[in-house]
């Protein structure tokens, strides 16, 4: 595989706040090469929204970044001046939140919004106006003179959330983070805009990093598979290894509490307990409160990773003695 487009090495983001110092992103490394998905899942709070908004330098306050490295090809994006970085958020990585009534401006027409995308360029506004619409035909958005006319709230939430891809794509990035961008769809039009990001992806040779709780949507999408819990990064490989064979506990309670639409029906199994303080995480393996298969040794020392097979590495005591620590 060739070299990486953007590169996290070693990523850490705190929260400073009255109870503490909250450990929202502690070491978290991930690649994305061209034209590749790859997707982060966890739990809510276990950190993976915040590694995205790290990745952006887009951390609110009180939340800081305070260690690692984020390559995007040669350049380190965490070491960037804020002009820069507004600069590489504008033309080479876009972002598409989950709730699309949030981003959208209420009095803006959807056109003037999408349009915003090519601020900067010295464009006519004939020509902006015509990309705008050639945006919302990307996104199969049906009658896009009109919708590109229209306001937000004259949009159903499934049409809202195409034309903030509309104004993700309108600039061409080479990656684009979706955070949860279906959350707030009913199933059909998750099945639809997941499938829209998958083809867009391969349409526009761009990257696509998809976060979601959801592993099985993941799987349906993207090559390879980041699992987060608790501001680490736990389980990583193929998206059909861990799919399949999850080797984490972790990754293994999500794909039990979840149903895949496209396996038969199952009996779901609620994964006990709930993520920990992170002002004060638990020792050891952070997952060991809520691990069925706790050792000794998972309550005091923190696991390194272990290779599973190719590309597939877990955070776990369980493979010690049966695989070597991945370098």
């Amino acid at each position: 595989m060739t070299a990486p487009i953007l590169s996290v090495k070693d990523l850490d983001t705190r929260f400073y706040t009255e109870r503490g110092v909250v450990l929202a992103v502690d070491g978290v490394s991930f690649e994305v090469h061209e034209r590749e998905a790859i997707g982060i899942v966890g739990e809510s709070g276990s950190g993976k929204s915040v590694t995205a908004l790290s990745t952006l330098r887009l951390v609110p306050q009180p939340g800081r970044i305070v260690g690692g490295e984020i390559r995007l090809r040669d350049r380190d994006l965490a070491s960037l001046p804020d002009h820069e970085i507004r600069d590489v958020r504008r033309r080479d990585i876009a972002m598409i939140f989950q709730d699309p009534a949030s981003f959208l401006n209420p009095i803006m027409t959807i056109g003037d919004q999408i349009g915003e995308g090519l601020d900067g360029q010295e464009k006519s506004k004939e020509a902006i106006r015509a990309e705008v619409i050639e945006a919302l035909r990307l996104v199969r958005i049906p009658d896009p003179e009109r919708i590109a006319d229209s306001y937000p709230f004259q949009l159903s939430g499934g049409m809202q959330q195409r034309a903030v891809i509309a104004s993700a794509v309108i600039r061409r990035p080479a990656i684009i983070f979706a955070d949860e961008p279906t959350t707030a769809l009913d199933a059909t039009v998750q099945f639809q805009i997941l499938r829209l990001l998958a083809t867009l992806q391969a349409t526009l040779n761009t990257a696509l990093v998809l976060i979601s709780h959801d592993l099985a949507v993941v799987a349906s999408v993207c090559s390879r598979v980041y699992v987060m819990y608790a501001g680490h990064v736990v389980e990583s490989g193929r998206a059909n290894d861990i799919y399949d064979a999850p080797a984490h506990p972790y990754t293994q309670g999500l794909l039990a509490s979840i149903l895949d639409p496209l396996e038969p029906p199952k009996k779901l199994t609620a994964m006990g307990g709930s993520l920990p303080d992170m002002t004060n995480p638990p020792s050891g393996c952070r997952f060991h409160p809520r691990c069925p298969f706790a050792m000794a040794i998972c309550q005091t020392d923190a696991p390194p990773f272990f290779e599973i097979g190719p590309g597939h590495t877990a955070r776990c005591w369980l493979h010690s003695n049966r695989a070597r620590t991945a370098q």
